[in-house]
């Protein structure tokens, strides 16, 4: 099945490419337009298949389709340029052009935008593709080809295989057809993908794990600060690449920060069935997620962390695990270095902004961060120390189509979202034009 389907993009390519930017811009839009008719049969279907709660699965939809919008719009604006040449019988010209066929492997915790962040570029630059989803997650993804064939985008342009990673995986790195494989997942698989993309020297972008900070200076507005912790650990239960791992709260205000947030924990968090109103946390994906955060837990108490709230899974049973609060946490503790993905909010105290940005950057990871501060100066001192690729000021929310997603050291290579997102998928050729 996967040569299929990059044979099928292989064979669209050509006449894909030739499309105007325009012509592709309105297929994009009328993909975008479908998606949202069709918001909440996507949202119901998402929420059946992974727990996300339907609110914000919905959101998720309204999301994933922002990507088609922002890359038709971007579709017409790949520009090139000129050079002034030494020679004045020469002309330097620079052009864009598609990469080619490109190999996709998307998660199942976001399986519909992190589709439509690589189609929509991918699509707009004039490439094709092929999109191996998670094997938890493949009806969204099936569900966004129908719309895409309804939209009106050519056969072999847009493909969906589900199945075997590693094996779908190989036949894209293998395949001298595929000229970039894209990723979003874990780094240990990242790795892999990365040494198996260098056989045929194939483009690659990664956005892998992460382990992101939250830092609160004494001078920040708390409640804002909580506002934005809530937004920051708990979508989707905790299980996205850019959810807090690590809340860093200056110790002088650690104790009010605590008391603010298990309130806020308290009154605003319902777990249960996604499909009903009011609830807002879901289950975990698997047994093995449920394993990892009790891990977590019990490691951080067992060195001296103190229990707030939670700690436990959940009395519905299944994969649902009640959301937890624990202050005082170490860098000895299992939480420190490892992405939990799931409901735990763990606080580290610290002293000062060095120690703060010390702590902050004690990890090979480098994906999103977040801080809280009402100082000017610090707020460019420590977003400017902070080694990741993105950061939040005084803000939980920072995903946006308009901007460039990515992270830095092993949380991943390149951009997506953004006109960032869109070169990602071209290639600069240079024109050397002698006038005789």
């Amino acid at each position: 099945e996967p040569e299929r389907a990059i044979d099928a993009a292989d064979a669209a390519l050509p006449a894909w490419r030739a499309l105007t930017a325009q012509e592709r811009a309105d297929l994009l839009l009328k993909w975008h337009d479908l998606m949202l008719e069709h918001q909440q049969d996507l949202a119901m279907l998402m929420t059946y298949e992974q727990g996300k709660p339907l609110k914000e699965a919905a959101g998720e939809i309204a999301y994933a389709a922002s990507f088609l919008r922002w890359f038709a719009e971007e579709a017409r604006r790949v520009y090139g340029e000129t050079i002034p040449a030494a020679n004045a019988n020469q002309r330097i010209v620079v052009t864009k052009q598609p990469v080619g066929v490109v190999g996709a492997i998307t998660p199942w915790n976001f399986p519909a935008a992190m589709i439509t962040r690589k189609a929509g570029a991918a699509l707009a630059a004039g490439c094709t593709i092929v999109v191996k989803p998670a094997s938890q997650t493949p009806f969204s993804a099936t569900a966004l080809a129908l719309l895409a064939e309804r939209a009106g985008i050519p056969r072999g342009v847009f493909n969906v295989v589900p199945g075997s990673a590693s094996d779908i995986a190989q036949a894209m790195t293998e395949s001298p057809k595929v000229r970039k494989i894209t990723f979003t997942g874990s780094t240990e698989v990242g790795r892999k993908l990365m040494a198996q993309a260098a056989e045929h020297i194939q483009k690659i972008s990664l956005e892998l794990g992460g382990n992101a900070p939250f830092i609160v200076f004494e001078d920040a507005d708390l409640d804002a600060a909580v506002e934005g912790a809530m937004a920051a650990k708990f979508r989707n239960a905790g299980q996205t690449c850019i959810c807090t791992n690590r809340f860093l709260v200056q110790s002088s205000v650690i104790n009010a920060f605590c008391e603010k947030l298990a309130v806020a924990m308290n009154s605003e968090l319902y777990v249960g069935d996604g499909t009903k109103p009011n609830i807002n946390i879901g289950p975990l994906i698997d047994d093995n997620a449920v394993k990892k955060v009790s891990e977590h837990v019990q490691d951080a108490i067992d060195n001296g962390a103190e229990l707030l709230l939670g700690g436990h899974p959940h009395p519905l049973g299944g994969n649902f695990f009640t959301p937890t609060l624990i202050s005082f946490a170490t860098d000895k503790m299992k939480v420190a270095h490892e992405e939990t993905f799931g409901p735990l909010a763990a606080v580290f105290p610290f002293d000062d902004e060095e120690t703060a940005i010390e702590m902050a950057n004690d990890t090979q990871y480098g994906l999103a961060s977040y801080f809280y501060s009402r100082d000017l100066a610090r707020v460019w001192r420590v977003s400017e120390a902070l080694e990741y690729g993105m950061v939040g000021i005084n803000t939980g929310a920072i995903s946006n189509a308009a901007a460039p997603f990515g992270g830095v050291k092993a949380s991943g290579l390149g951009r997506e979202g953004g006109h960032q997102g869109l070169e990602e998928y071209l290639e600069t050729k240079y024109l050397c034009i002698d006038l005789g």
